[in-house]
């Protein structure tokens, strides 16, 4: 069995910190790009509808 040194373990916990860290600067850059997404998403949903309005509720040429 291993004995660990206090200064061992304190490197452990540090790099441990230093990969929560980084796993929270991850998941705010995925929470910001989600965002993103979300209002392309919704502002192409908005000129889909508005281009299915213009074009299906103009009279078509030559129809009668």
């Amino acid at each position: 069995m291993k004995r660990y040194t206090k200064a061992d373990l304190e490197e452990l916990v540090y790099c441990q910190l230093q990969n929560l860290n980084a796993m929270h600067d991850l998941l705010r850059i995925m929470k910001t790009q989600n965002e993103l997404l979300e209002n392309a998403n919704k502002k192409l949903g908005e000129e889909v509808s508005d281009f299915k309005q213009r074009y299906y509720t103009t009279p078509g040429r030559g129809r009668r």
